[in-house]
């Protein structure tokens, strides 16, 4: 299988070594987790995908990326309602999966109700897990009923797992308040760049998910992090008419080299 001209594997590979990277050098978990949440789309046999992480340390979850705008919506429902998958997952610490969401209605009557409505028919879910505490959850979505390929399930597992050791590393039980402030920074940066979206498409007449994929073609083509440029646009640094579509090259101020970047 392909996607974007390359063999799968490849960009498999370059999409681990991109979550490695987090691991040695400095890095924007906002970014980590928005590059985490498209590569599932891109990579896997899923349609859409969310992340839902905890920062007050006391099981609080809040959605902090998503591949598309519908399934931020839909995990806002969940929290809502306190009722759904990813909700099973961080608080039994274990995998859940549900392969027709039209016969969920007695495990999650008010989510498989409103999923169902709009489009969603399976969900597969991951927790984001260091020893025995979990942070969040990887949130996979289908527009159609079944299963997943065991190896797709596996590798979203992987995914999950490198991407928590990124956001934790280097603390430790006794210093979990790092980690707290840490996924507060996240959760704050995420406020910043919905800010932003929303900025960007009231004044360019476009769509959220359009105005989310030119916020993230901008800075990986200017090698900006996602949240300073989601800032520059709201304090004016940046003119909304300077986001160009994803996949257009645009040339940053100076003529510096322009590259797409997974991680960046």
């Amino acid at each position: 299988m392909e996607r974007m001209g390359k063999p799968r594997e490849q960009r498999l590979g370059e999409v681990f070594v991109s979550l490695a990277d987090t691991l040695v050098a400095d890095y924007d978990v906002i970014d980590l987790l928005y590059n985490l949440s498209t590569a599932c789309v891109e990579l896997l046999a899923v349609d859409t995908a969310g992340i839902m992480v905890t920062a007050d340390g006391k099981g609080s979850l809040q959605t902090v990326a998503s591949s598309h705008e519908r399934t931020e919506l839909l995990e806002l429902f969940q929290l809502q309602n306190d009722e759904g998958p990813c909700l099973d997952t961080f608080r039994q610490g274990r995998p859940v999966s549900c392969l027709d969401l039209t016969h969920a209605g007695g495990r999650w009557p008010k989510f498989s109700a409103h999923a169902v409505e709009r489009g969603y028919r399976s969900v597969h879910t991951r927790p984001m897990r260091v020893r025995d505490t979990v942070v969040g959850a990887l949130n996979l979505f289908g527009d159609r009923t079944g299963a997943v390929p065991e190896t797709d399930l596996y590798t979203a597992q992987a995914l999950a797992d490198i991407a928590t050791i990124s956001i934790i590393k280097d603390r430790t039980a006794a210093t979990m308040h790092q980690l707290v402030e840490q996924l507060q920074r996240a959760l704050n940066s995420r406020v910043i760049i919905e800010q932003a979206k929303g900025m960007l498409a009231a004044r360019l007449d476009i769509d959220m998910d359009d105005a989310f994929a030119r916020l993230r073609h901008h800075a990986r083509s200017h090698h900006d992090r996602l949240t300073d440029v989601a800032r520059e646009l709201l304090d004016g640094t940046i003119q909304p008419d300077a986001m160009a579509p994803a996949g257009r090259t645009t040339e940053p101020p100076g003529g510096r080299a322009v590259g797409a970047s997974l991680g960046r």
